[in-house]
């Protein structure tokens, strides 16, 4: 018979080194899946933790098993404090993305750490994770994982447009959904706010007191990526490589690199939507308290942009991990080839069960 509710905590760290979020959830698997977040925190990373993260794309194998190991404490100890200050009891699973450390789908190479098994026993509890190396092996491209959800959670948008170190999208076209990463946002927002000391562009106030610096708004636009069509994804070699280096060529004061910067987005998002009036985007991540960048949004497009309450914007991609975990557990497919480009559709992700003694 099959189970009807699911209990788990969804666990997601994302490119930008926000922190670590994490949602206690209820499925309900009746019909449709139901869902309701009943406890949600993020865990900010401390300096060392973020320093660690960002350079881990340098480090050798050695050094990476070293990271990985301990990650997967750290993690868990991250996980355990969530269970003990909510009093979370009779959990199904704890399902974990881990944080992506290289993602290479072209060389058949993607690496989240902190997903190791002995997980499970640092948990005392089942542990779902691991769920984007099977895909690249299967051909595809890893990423993104989240449109599964939104088709079964948030099939009444049009589009869910997550904006957090990466502006991703996922939409149904000829009855199929359809994925993909758009641009960088966060990742390369961040990144110039800290050279004025603060960890993030409150609102896109200094950004919204910037200017446009029309020659970086036509390079930024004319990057190679932007032509290539779906399946594609980004990861933090590309800003690395394209894009950091592209804004670093000229002396442009802050205020104008993240004023250009966040039309540069607006407009990259406005090629891959309809511009309908009656088309409903769904915006999640933290980009969706950037009041400039909204409000940029609504300049280049017609479509309606919704912003939900706030557990939604911060912890939808820890809801949709979550649910991966329970269609894992359900044998059931998680991954779709339409977004990603695998060879199949197929449930991804690594069980890691945890048998008391």
């Amino acid at each position: 018979m099959r189970k009807k509710d699911y209990f788990v905590i969804g666990v997601m760290s994302g490119t930008s080194l926000d922190g670590i979020d994490l949602a206690y959830l209820h499925f309900s698997a009746e019909n449709n899946y139901n869902f309701k977040i009943l406890e949600a925190q993020t865990i900010d990373y401390s300096e060392e933790w973020r320093e660690n993260l960002n350079s881990g794309i340098s480090l050798n194998q050695e050094e990476l098993k070293d990271l990985d190991k301990k990650y997967t404490r750290y993690l868990a100890d991250v996980i355990l404090q969530f269970i003990a200050e909510y009093k979370i009891e009779n959990l199904d699973a704890i399902c974990s993305h881990g944080h992506t450390i290289k993602h290479e789908p072209q060389n058949g190479y993607t690496l989240q750490i902190g997903n190791l098994p002995e997980i499970a026993d640092y948990l005392q509890s089942n542990v779902v994770c691991d769920f984007r190396v099977q895909d690249v092996a299967l051909g595809g491209q890893g990423a993104p994982l989240v449109p599964i959800g939104d088709q079964l959670l948030f099939g009444e948008y049009q589009y869910c447009l997550n904006l957090g170190g990466f502006a991703n999208i996922s939409e149904e076209r000829n009855k199929q959904m359809l994925a993909y990463d758009i641009c960088a946002v966060n990742t390369v927002l961040n990144y110039f706010t800290k050279k004025l000391g603060k960890a993030y562009d409150d609102k896109g106030q200094i950004a919204s007191g910037g200017g446009l610096h029309e020659k970086l708004l036509q390079q930024l636009n004319n990057l190679d990526y932007y032509a290539k069509k779906p399946p594609k994804s980004l990861g933090i070699e590309w800003v690395k490589a394209e894009v950091l280096p592209l804004i670093d060529s000229e002396e442009i004061p802050i205020p104008d690199i993240l004023h250009t910067y966040t039309i540069h987005v607006a407009q990259q998002v406005a090629k891959v939507l309809d511009n309908n009036v009656g088309s409903k985007i769904l915006v999640t991540g933290g980009g969706a308290f950037n009041d400039f960048l909204i409000q940029q949004f609504r300049e280049y497009s017609n479509c309606e942009f919704i912003i939900p309450d706030s557990k939604i914007i911060d912890f939808k991609e820890a809801l949709i991990f979550g649910l991966l975990g329970v269609l894992k557990l359900e044998g059931k497919v998680n991954v779709l080839s339409s977004v990603t480009g695998a060879k199949k559709d197929h449930s991804s992700g690594k069980v890691f069960a945890f048998e008391a003694i």
